[in-house]
């Protein structure tokens, strides 16, 4: 099979799983990227081989290897030449030290992050306007979050971006003025952005007492985004996001995602009010992704609802690596996701020598 006809077969079984009857073939499927990869990507292939995991070993998506998020900063890994390349917010070690995702087929990603958007923040069918409470593509076209907005923005047929983080960062109260003149024009809105600029334009609403009076059907997509800077815990950002901007709590979603992946997790509340549930939010993958939590030290898949580390198999990364290990700490039970922040501290053990593995194999070539 080429990679063409790879990609292909994967955005089919994309588009597939939108018709919540049909059912989904993740294992068969999982399987069938692991072989190609294995075959097609050379640094993988070796990682592979020196944990002694090859094709015909296994039989169930969960052991097919993880490479760490750390070996994205150390080697270019894809199946053919890349169309893109998404690179990780900057670190505390500098710029150089950031994660590269290298995309051969970057319509993978787009097919996977549209549908799964639609499914859990416009479950009503809504079009909202789309606003960036972050940089725009001409700031940051390396950013594969900025590219899941932009995609956004002209999938909900918008003329003219709204992006209001500039050059020289986010200015609240300039923000404020045009979310003000845009809540006017009596359209919903869904604005987008890491929790630091929300965080920041709820505070500047609070110190200056002022409110927005948003239209009824707006809501926030927020995601962690670069570290630093202040920023308000869940339920603080509902609160304020309600007591200043009238958006209620459900209409607030949290996403949980990385450069690394091509598939994210949302908050499920909007999703579930639809449906006429008001069960407790949890966070939900798409039918191509599934997650499991290992133990740091072994890197052993552990039972459901037990905390660990955060492994994800992504079948739209078909073109680079599907399987990734994470440092991020969570319970996985009966295919939901909850977070609980990042494993403290060095890199875990069982990652630190997941790469070294990696590191030695291609030290040898």
């Amino acid at each position: 099979m080429t990679a063409r006809e790879l990609s292909q077969r994967i955005r089919a079984a994309i588009g597939a799983a939108e018709n919540p009857q049909a059912s989904f073939a993740f294992n068969e499927l999982a399987l069938e990227i692991f072989a190609f990869q294995f075959s097609h990507c050379e640094s993988y292939r070796r990682f592979c081989e020196r944990r002694e995991h090859r094709p015909q070993d296994i039989t169930t998506w969960q052991e097919i290897p993880a490479l760490p998020t750390s070996a994205f900063k150390q080697l270019n890994l894809a199946c053919g030449e890349a169309e893109q390349v998404f690179l990780t917010s900057g670190t505390t070690q500098g710029n150089a030290q950031r994660g590269r995702h290298l995309m051969p087929d970057v319509a993978l990603y787009r097919d996977s992050a549209l549908a799964h958007f639609r499914r859990m923040v416009l479950p009503d069918g809504a079009r909202p306007r789309i606003v960036g409470l972050l940089a725009g593509p001409a700031e940051l076209p390396q950013s594969s979050l900025v590219q899941m907005v932009e995609w956004l923005r002209i999938e909900l047929g918008e003329d003219e971006p709204e992006y209001l983080v500039g050059a020289a960062g986010f200015d609240a109260a300039v923000a404020t003025s045009r979310l003000r003149a845009l809540a006017a024009e009596a359209r919903p809105l869904c604005l987008i952005g890491v929790r630091a600029p929300v965080t920041a334009l709820l505070d500047h609403l609070r110190t200056a007492g002022e409110e927005i009076e948003f239209p009824a059907g707006t809501r926030i997509v927020e995601t962690g985004g670069p570290k630093g800077g202040r920023t308000l815990s869940d339920a603080g950002l509902r609160r304020a996001a309600w007591d200043l901007l009238g958006v209620p709590g459900y209409y607030c979603l949290n996403e949980y995602g990385m450069t690394e992946l091509s598939s994210q997790y949302y908050d499920d509340v909007l999703e579930r009010r639809f449906a006429g549930s008001n069960a407790k939010r949890r966070k939900l993958a798409p039918p191509w992704l599934r997650s499991v939590a290992v133990d740091p030290e072994t890197l052993e898949a552990l039972p459901d609802g037990e905390k660990g580390l955060l492994r994800h198999v992504d079948l739209a990364n078909a073109l680079s690596v599907l399987a990734v290990q994470t440092e991020d700490l969570g319970i996985v039970t009966g295919g939901y996701l909850e977070l609980h922040g990042r494993q403290p501290g060095a890199e875990p053990r069982g990652c630190a020598l997941a790469l070294a593995h990696l590191l030695e194999g291609e030290t040898r070539r």
